[in-house]
């Protein structure tokens, strides 16, 4: 099966990485030729790191490496392809708009999977004429490394997809786990209070950002602390998913916390910003608490 990935930013070359890497052809899809670039040299980078670290060998980088091929044009991208897997950013209006056109342009007989972290697939899905082949596929970041795949069943998704997506997780290396489509799913209706929380604790006043991601790290056995992961995850993102939960829950519960709302509308987004509720320095491995925090 030849797989096309729309996406080359953060998750996309993930995705297209592991599937090149096990022997997967992979056409990688972007609008940007620059990201494109871009992100084959973050494969390559990625690639570096598993050989440093006795993971993988120069030979199957080359091979993965040759495994990919770019393009810019959507329609010239997904020839072919029998699984087509949109990672495009976590925006409804983007991903309905790509789906639309992928039903158009797709073969007829290519499944569509979504990388999306809370959108509902069923929503995606009936945008096109083949929601039965419509299914949630989300990896974890950084995709090389993390072993869950979270396959998400839309309302008309066939059982025959979810078998084939569950399987071909399983040839990846991967650890599927299979849920129905409410918002925000498993993985992110618990993650995301779990970081508000933390967020309103710091907004209160009770705990500083340092010994809230220490309590939760050495109490609860957590390898990175909810401030810290908010930061890796992109605060703008963990906004937009707790935002999805409001509205598709209708319960207060899940409202963003004024201080992460305010943080995203500064364009304080944590690490791909430079700052978030730490400061991050390229090259640096220290973890410096935002000077905002600091009083």
């Amino acid at each position: 099966m030849n797989i096309a990935v729309i996406g080359a930013g953060t998750m996309g070359n993930g995705i297209a990485h592991v599937f090149a890497q096990n022997g997967f052809k992979v056409n990688l899809i972007d609008v940007n030729a620059a990201q494109l670039e871009k992100a084959v040299q973050t494969i390559q980078k990625n690639f570096d790191r598993q050989i440093a670290k006795g993971a993988a060998t120069e030979d199957q980088k080359n091979t993965a490496l040759a495994n990919i091929t770019t393009f810019t044009d959507l329609a010239k991208g997904v020839d072919g392809a029998g699984l087509v897997v949109e990672a495009a950013t976590e925006n409804i209006a983007l991903k309905l708009n790509i789906f639309k056109q992928l039903d158009s342009v797709a073969p007829a007989n290519a499944l569509l999977a979504t990388n999306t972290s809370s959108i509902s697939i069923t929503r995606i899905a009936a945008v096109t004429k083949r929601a039965s082949q419509v299914i949630g596929m989300h990896f974890m970041n950084p995709v090389p490394v993390m072993k869950l795949v979270e396959i998400i069943n839309g309302y008309a998704t066939s059982q025959t997809v979810t078998d084939t997506i569950v399987a071909l997780s399983k040839q990846l290396g991967k650890v599927p786990c299979v849920v129905n489509d409410y918002p925000g799913f498993i993985a992110n209706r618990i993650l995301m209070p779990m970081i508000n929380e933390a967020i309103y604790s710091l907004y209160e006043g009770i705990a500083g950002v340092n010994e809230i991601d220490t309590i939760m790290k050495l109490g609860m056995a957590h390898p990175m602390g909810p401030l810290q992961l908010a930061d890796f995850i992109g605060l703008d993102t963990c906004h937009s998913i707790l935002n999805v939960l409001h509205e598709g829950f209708g319960n207060p519960k899940y409202a963003p916390c004024p201080l992460l709302t305010n943080m995203v509308t500064a364009g304080y987004l944590g690490m791909k910003t430079g700052e978030g509720f730490y400061k991050y320095t390229a090259g640096s491995k220290e973890l410096v608490v935002s000077d905002r925090f600091n009083a």
